[in-house]
């Protein structure tokens, strides 16, 4: 699972440096991207649910929830 959560990232975000951990649904994502610069927060975190939405839809989504969401610039 920590794998597929970092390709749907890199298919999005291809120049991103994504760190993933966690398991049992719940995972802390690290991004860092240069195509975060110039957004604020909430732009650079929606663009990374964006990308891993498909894994959080449904009742028996493999990812439940995103405990911690840090997105930051190289």
């Amino acid at each position: 699972m920590l794998e597929d959560i970092k390709n749907k990232i890199l298919e999005a975000i291809p120049d991103a440096v994504v760190s993933v951990d966690g398991g049992g649904g719940h995972f802390t994502i690290e991004v860092t991207s240069a195509q975060f610069e110039g957004k604020r927060t909430l732009q650079r975190q929606r663009m990374v649910y964006k990308a891993i939405w498909d894994l959080m839809a449904g009742d028996n989504a493999p990812l439940h929830a995103v405990d911690s969401l840090v997105c930051k610039t190289p």
